[in-house]
């Protein structure tokens, strides 16, 4: 009895699997993963985010949800996971084309520029579904600069250019203000659910960095 137990269990893989049993072949690892993401990203932008469900992208991918719950624990954290596979890298080069504003600017829409692709459905139902309560309470003290971010390296580095040419005197301008560019676009973000346009990045660099940084010299 024992071992006909064994057979019949040897011929019915756990039910997270069926799915792939079905389809004639058994896809695993990264192949299985890399076909999640895919069809992660096509659902999104095939229903919204609103409408997003790993049942969803379950059946787009032909496998259980048993075997997405096993990898991302909700939608937010798979979206997430392929928003890191297949949204454009932004610029590992730091700008250095002469010019402070210019630089700047290039640095910035670096990072604004894969929020526009996500749009703003996405971005809203992630900071939803992400932070709970205590943490949306919480943000004004989650802005705060992170000196080893790379954006503010990079920032840093774009400051130090502007010295060597004479534009600026890096000793006046703090850690705050050098974090400031990035935490005012992370509140344009999270409190007007939007995307941020080309205005809203000139406004930032205009009429608030440039003026802190400068001394208000232009």
């Amino acid at each position: 009895m024992g071992k006909e137990k064994k057979g019949l269990s040897s011929e019915h893989p756990p039910a997270d699997d069926n799915a792939e049993v079905q389809r004639g072949t058994r896809r695993r690892g990264t192949v299985l993963e890399d076909a999640i993401l895919l069809a992660a990203w096509e659902e999104l932008f095939t229903v919204g985010y609103g409408h997003l469900t790993m049942e969803g992208i379950a059946t787009r991918v032909q496998t259980n949800k048993a075997v997405l719950y096993r990898r991302w624990p909700n939608k937010g954290r798979l979206i997430m996971a392929a928003m890191k596979k297949f949204l454009p890298e932004s610029h590992k080069e730091v700008p250095d084309s002469g010019d402070l504003r210019t630089d700047v600017l290039i640095l910035l829409r670096s990072v604004a520029e894969p929020l526009q692709i996500i749009g703003a459905e996405t971005i809203h139902g992630l900071l939803v579904d992400l932070l709970d309560k205590e943490k949306i309470s919480s943000i004004p003290s989650m802005l705060q600069t992170r000196g080893n971010s790379r954006i503010n390296i990079a920032m840093k580095i774009i400051l130090q250019h502007a010295q060597d040419r004479g534009d600026i005197h890096l000793e006046k301008i703090t850690p705050r203000i050098i974090s400031l560019p990035m935490d005012l676009m992370i509140l344009e973000v999270f409190t007007r659910h939007e995307p941020l346009s080309e205005a809203t990045l000139n406004e930032i660099v205009d009429e608030i960095f440039l003026p802190l940084v400068t001394g208000g010299r232009g």
